[in-house]
């Protein structure tokens, strides 16, 4: 799991004045809006004695309050309020916890879970389509019970839709025609890959989809990323009927993860809303089928992390994109932005210490009371380490 990067907290719509707790990279956020509507994320864990801030209530003056002694933490995680201390007392400077950057965008709230200035930040996956009234979108989140990169890894393979997948694929019986094209390099940029690629794919049988590609032939569909936890996939029906799907997920532990499904299309829209509305729901339904094949598969893969080294594994041609996103995340660990679980996981084994995500305050401020989680070092420090 990587600091530095916009993971999704919720679907912006369901984001009240009503704190949530929210698990990400294996820590605890609260989120909520203030008396203004603007949504926060902080910290989860109260710097006093370590309430949860989500157990508490967001107050008329836009903080939310800690249900264990009351103390108030604003949008930039400043305490406001200490109630034991009295009115207009003052307040100590280390009584603040972290407060993250947030943006809305695609129906999600978003939040950059570390400590770069913004002119460093990697950006948040860019949508083409955004407001375009040629397209039409839904944002759906749902839960699997395994690693976040597995999950990735699984939309960059061209090759499992054959057998995995019946509506993409014919399931294995073709195999003595079956080969996965070139894959042609799509979207590539600083903070990810991608690729298209050209397949033969059967006529798709739902009663609904089958008015967009009612015969079977040649189709074209691909992936690609943006930092390690977001995704798009374009899936071409035809020339002029697409669907263009973009995925952010947030890992909860090493073994769940939380996807934010966000759905463009421009097809089967019509005048009429209500009609779009339950082409919407039929579409999110056939999406939600395609997940639970995924997931059948995805969710017995071992080991339960990817393995840490390309020799154990026997990767091919189509993978491709595979290895370029591991490189990505290789590159990454080499800057000090992997977290060491090893070092989580033994703090939490020992039940004595809790960490937090460093905020980009931490550039400036210090005397924070909660430690930053635990980076493994970047690759430079090592080496003069060893010299």
């Amino acid at each position: 799991m990587y600091i530095n990067f916009w993971y999704p907290v919720c679907i912006a719509s369901e984001l009240t004045t009503t704190p949530i707790r929210v698990r990400i990279l294996k820590h605890d956020f609260v989120a909520f809006r203030d008396h203004e509507g603007n949504a926060a994320v902080l910290s989860d864990t109260c710097i006093h004695r370590g309430g949860s801030l989500a157990g508490g209530k967001c107050k008329e003056d836009g903080t939310v309050q800690c249900p264990y002694h009351g103390w108030r933490f604003n949008n930039d995680g400043i305490c406001t309020r200490i109630p034991s201390l009295g009115i207009n007392a003052k307040i100590p400077p280390r009584a603040r916890v972290d407060a993250y950057p947030v943006q809305e965008k695609y129906g999600v709230v978003f939040a950059f879970l570390g400590d770069l200035p913004e002119a460093e930040r990697p950006p948040i996956l860019p949508v083409d389509e955004d407001g375009d009234p040629n397209w039409r979108s839904t944002v759906v989140q749902f839960d699997v019970d395994y690693y976040y990169e597995r999950s990735i890894e699984n939309g960059l393979d061209p090759a499992h839709n054959e057998y995995v997948h019946p509506t993409h694929g014919y399931s294995g019986e073709r195999e003595e025609e079956y080969k996965v094209n070139e894959l042609e390099p799509h979207r590539i940029n600083t903070w990810g890959t991608g690729f298209m690629h050209t397949f033969d794919a059967p006529p798709l049988k739902n009663w609904l989809m089958k008015r967009f590609r009612s015969a079977g032939g040649k189709m074209q569909a691909g992936s690609g990323t943006l930092g390690p936890n977001h995704m798009w996939t374009f899936i071409h029906f035809s020339k002029t009927k697409s669907m263009h799907q973009y995925m952010f997920e947030a890992p909860m532990e090493e073994n769940k993860t939380r996807i934010f499904l966000v759905n463009f299309r421009n097809l089967g829209i019509t005048k009429y809303e209500f009609l779009n509305k339950f082409i919407d729901k039929k579409i999110n339904e056939r999406n939600y089928v395609i997940a639970k094949q995924d997931i059948v598969v995805v969710n017995k893969l071992r080991p339960v992390l990817t393995p840490p080294s390309r020799t154990k594994e026997l990767l091919m041609p189509h993978d491709k994109a595979v290895l370029e996103y591991r490189d990505h995340l290789n590159s990454w660990e080499a800057r000090g932005w992997k977290i060491d679980m090893q070092e989580v996981n033994a703090a939490r084994a020992r039940g004595d210490a809790i960490h937090a995500i460093p905020s980009p305050a931490r550039r400036k401020d210090k005397g924070w009371v909660l430690d930053p989680v635990p980076l493994i070092p970047p690759k430079e420090m090592i080496a003069q380490a060893a010299e």
